[in-house]
């Protein structure tokens, strides 16, 4: 079922699409450990969009390439017709429960959509990961308790 969870321990068997908020904390050593299991498991997935997020980071041509050849080896995660009417669907859903609630990144809608569409659940470090997972379906996981990461 569908929901979310602050205990590492949650993260499960279901395949982590992750977000760009787990990306930059995952050399922190609560989580490392965690982290390197799951891409051993070739459970970790990526959005092209958090691609570009993380590559957009890159602070030189060299770590562009580095970046650029760490990241192929991950599964991505789709982005296709489907993935983007689950997103403006739940888009529409917050819009309308109150008044500028919809206002959440693009990137997060996208993502979770993805999950929902491969049944996986989306790892992060993001709050508004557990908005979305009560309107969709995919489960919330919290690279580690909120509030315990820099």
């Amino acid at each position: 079922m569908p929901g979310h969870s602050d205990s590492q321990s949650a993260w499960g068997q279901l395949p982590l699409v992750v977000d760009t908020s787990a990306w930059s904390r995952a050399h922190q050593s609560h989580v490392k450990d965690a982290w390197k299991q799951a891409l051993l498991e070739d459970r970790m997935r990526i959005s092209p969009l958090v691609r570009f997020e993380i590559l957009t980071g890159a602070r030189s041509g060299r770590t562009f390439d580095e970046l650029t050849d760490e990241l192929s080896t991950w599964r991505a995660a789709p982005l296709t017709a489907t993935v983007l009417r689950a997103a403006h669907d739940a888009m529409r859903t917050l819009a309308h429960r109150s008044l500028g609630a919809q206002r959440l990144p693009l990137v997060d809608y996208l993502v979770a959509a993805a999950a929902q569409e491969i049944g996986a659940a989306v790892l992060h470090y993001d709050s508004d990961y557990d908005t979305l997972a009560e309107i969709m379906g995919f489960d919330s996981i919290w690279l580690a308790p909120a509030g315990s990461l820099a």
